[in-house]
């Protein structure tokens, strides 16, 4: 298998069409290869159901333009950083061998238990997929860089970078409106906080406030631990006034 350039790897089935949806058809349309890892089947949403969550992953999966979408398997709900997941977690990175992998918001910030352990359990995935000893058929592999998706996080935490997707946002509102089953008539999701309005017009409002950081119309904010390099201090988008 040709190794992707981006992997989102998310907790549940719809996470990455909330979180980084837009960023993900963007790099696809670019000629990116990128994929998607949920690390549950979300048996445990509150509406729908295990199998109606995966046809709607499919269906999302063709709008999303992404080249793999897979699920672990881990238990919705119960996700946990142990050996054992870190290990199933880096045979995965093995095999895809993505360049940039897009996990969720770092601990200790997120709503949803599997969100907060699932950062934690793919940064350290991704250490251990570099080891040589590690029990497991393929290469050792270490992705380039993980980026946290902080959509929807505000917390205290300063996005790193913005990703414009004004050209991509109705596309990946379209992905979202996939999982008319947990969504439709719905008023928040995951990480995204109600304020009496339909979750799809919150998602856009929240679009438009990252999209104004970075003063374009539409997007999605990531948040990296390391420090950005900046070769030519003259080439620096977005205005300060």
């Amino acid at each position: 298998m040709t190794a992707l350039d981006l992997l989102a790897i998310v907790a549940h089935p719809d996470d990455a069409e909330l979180t980084c949806g837009g960023t993900l058809i963007k790099a696809a349309r670019m000629g990116r290869r990128t994929g998607v890892l949920d690390l549950t089947a979300g048996e445990m949403g509150s509406r729908g159901s295990a199998e109606l969550r995966a046809s709607d992953a499919a269906e999302a999966k063709a709008i999303l333009g992404v080249s793999v979408r897979e699920t672990l398997g881990l238990p919705d709900s119960g996700i946990t950083n142990t050996p054992e997941t870190r290990r199933l977690v880096a045979g995965v990175l093995r095999r895809l061998r993505p360049r940039i992998v897009i996990a969720p918001a770092p601990a200790p910030f997120g709503r949803h238990p599997d969100h907060r352990v699932a950062a934690e359990l793919i940064r350290d995935a991704v250490f251990v997929s570099g080891l040589r000893k590690l029990d497991d058929a393929l290469p050792p592999f270490r992705p380039h860089k993980v980026v946290h998706s902080i959509t929807y996080r505000e917390d205290h935490l300063k996005p790193t970078f913005v990703v414009d997707i004004s050209d991509t946002f109705e596309d990946k509102l379209a992905a979202i409106r996939c999982y008319r089953s947990q969504f439709d008539d719905a008023l928040q999701a995951g990480e995204v906080y109600p304020n009496g309005e339909p979750l799809y017009d919150v998602v856009r409002h929240q679009a438009a406030h990252y999209g104004t950081l970075i003063r374009v119309r539409y997007g999605e904010p990531f948040y990296t631990t390391e420090t950005m390099r900046v070769d030519d201090i003259t080439a620096l988008e977005v205005s300060t006034f």
